[in-house]
């Protein structure tokens, strides 16, 4: 196997060691934290089995310490909630899984069925199922649960990038037509307020259309729970049944969960209608302006330079900000998806620039048109 490749897994199993017990650290679930604990002190194993891998080569090669990404990723984890670091997680176990078998395969190894193990656990940690934990993720970390839920990254990154490629496609249409600075600036900033104003009232009403409807839902479920509770609690059993539990178990946890009428309701919403009720307290309207500032920043980058310059360096100015902008946002992709920081920023760069050149041809087209 290719060194190099070798020490990009043992990098990746060090980060993903150092990430389950830096969250596994703040739980206040001890259930949860010693899943993520048990899951970190594997992850350490795995390292420590690749570095042995990496020395038949190397002789005197260290065992890295978490890399600047990860410790990054756990910093922004902090700001828009956990779930999107577990989102992650996830995904590179499936990676580990698939490697796994397709090894095993390629070397004539018996498939055990535990090849998809860490990825069923850590699975079940996301969808609230793993050890009896109830509740979003999030509401687990004290004060750090963000109304807008485990999503807030994903809206962060792709918010900014819809300002910015909107933008910047929209300023160099006109700047193509070789019109004044002043009707470019113009131009931009009402595609700016259009555009942010636009997310922030489909925000609202997906985030209010979202909660209405679960609320009814959850009053549907209420009144079935009060009218027939040993039906809800037989579906609860079938529920329990169908992800894994022996009937034993599931009868014994539907009925720990019924002793009460909050918690059977809590565990039929869970269960059942897959509702988180700790969301149902997010704000429609803090989703809008979130959504509306988000947009903003991104429009305003490839528009600042034609308040400061005119003609060409303000075109140029406005390519290299936007380039700037669209590799951030497209290293900032890689912590929801484990890819490569260049790939995913110079991917990024590509599309960007790319809708640019057309709105600008587009722009220079018509330009000639009118003047003749």
């Amino acid at each position: 196997m290719d060194l190099n490749k070798l020490k990009g897994q043992l990098q990746t199993e060090v980060d993903t060691a150092f990430l389950y017990n830096s969250i596994a650290a703040i739980q206040s679930d001890e259930n949860l934290s010693r899943v993520l604990q048990s899951l970190a002190e594997i992850e350490k194993g795995h390292a420590k089995h690749m570095l042995e891998k990496v020395l038949t080569f190397e002789a005197n090669y260290p065992m890295p310490s978490p890399s600047s990404r990860a410790k990054f990723q756990l910093k922004l984890g902090k700001i828009f909630g956990y779930s999107s670091i577990i989102s992650s997680l996830s995904n590179i176990e499936k990676q580990f899984a698939v490697n796994t078998i397709k090894n095993k395969i390629e070397q004539g190894e018996k498939l055990t069925g535990f090849e998809h193990n860490h990825l069923n656990i850590i699975e079940a940690v996301n969808n609230n199922a793993a050890l009896n934990v109830s509740g979003g993720l999030l509401s687990k970390f004290e004060s750090r649960h963000k109304s807008v839920g485990g999503n807030a990254l994903r809206a962060a990154v792709l918010g900014s990038n819809d300002g910015l490629v909107s933008n910047m496609s929209l300023v160099m249409g006109v700047a193509g037509a070789a019109v004044s600075n002043d009707t470019i600036l113009l131009t931009g900033i009402a595609g700016l307020l259009a555009g942010a104003i636009s997310m922030a009232l489909g925000e609202w009403l997906s985030v209010q259309s979202s909660r209405e409807l679960n609320q009814r839902q959850i009053d549907l479920e209420t009144e079935e729970l009060e009218a027939s509770p040993e039906e809800e609690k037989k579906e609860l059993v079938l529920l329990y049944q169908a992800k894994g539990m022996n009937a034993f178990e599931a009868q014994k946890l539907a009925d720990k969960a019924f002793e009460n009428p909050e918690t059977a309701i809590d565990a039929i919403i869970t269960e059942e209608l897959g509702i988180d009720k700790e969301e149902l307290g997010g704000s429609a309207w803090e989703a809008a302006i979130a959504s509306f500032v988000l947009f903003a920043i991104g429009a305003i980058i490839p528009l600042y330079p034609f308040m400061l310059l005119d003609g060409q360096n303000a075109i140029l100015l406005s390519v290299g900000s936007s380039i700037v902008g669209l590799f951030g946002i497209g290293a900032a992709i890689t912590l929801l998806t484990g890819k490569s920081i260049l790939f995913s920023g110079f991917r990024q760069v590509g599309f960007g620039l790319a809708a640019a050149a057309i709105t600008y041809g587009i722009g220079s087209l018509i330009g000639v048109s009118l003047a003749g």
